[in-house]
């Protein structure tokens, strides 16, 4: 697993939490942000998913 791989899912998990934290208190902007963070983890860890094939493809 590189850096990205585990940034991005570190950065779901943090988005994860703000969407719950934010649902319970009714909190609509922090559910929000918790939504788009989930999706730049998403993101991230697909790109690091792309440079793990290339390094693959590589050897």
């Amino acid at each position: 697993m590189n850096r990205n791989q585990m940034r991005g899912v570190a950065q779901q998990i943090k988005g994860k939490l703000n969407e719950i934290v934010g649902k319970a208190t009714g909190n609509r902007t922090q559910q929000i942000k918790g939504d788009l963070q989930q999706a730049a983890g998403t993101a991230r860890k697909a790109l690091g998913d792309g440079k793990q094939k290339l390094r693959r493809m590589g050897r």
